[in-house]
């Protein structure tokens, strides 16, 4: 598995991970969500879950569970701040559409 979280985003899940001392790491996925089908879920881990796929950069675990696993292999997770908006984006190799608003996203191999 490859998950990469560029520095800002590391600097970011660390601070939380720092506040949230029962937190053992990042949990990474996707659900089904929006007009084109996954949405990604971004939360402290707090277990490691059966299935549960473990990368760790420079001290932050990233869990995914098996069923995202497919669908998020690869990503580069980073954090923007923009004015007063902050979030985590999302650099997914296997994204082969995106809906008009950005919440959700499609495979090749959904569109097949």
């Amino acid at each position: 598995m490859a998950i990469h979280l560029a520095p800002a985003a590391l600097e970011r899940v660390k601070g939380y991970l720092a506040d949230t001392p029962e937190a053992i790491g990042l949990r990474f996925g996707v659900k089904r969500t929006g007009c084109s089908g996954w949405g990604y879920v971004v939360d402290l881990a707090r277990d490691r879950r059966e299935g549960d796929a473990v990368s760790e950069q420079d001290g932050v675990r990233v869990y995914v569970d098996a069923d995202s696993l497919a669908l998020v292999d690869g990503t580069e997770i980073d954090f923007l701040k923009q004015g007063l908006n902050e979030q985590f984006v999302f650099r997914n190799p296997n994204v082969a559409a995106e809906c008009g608003c950005g919440e959700s996203f499609t495979t090749d191999a959904e569109a097949a």
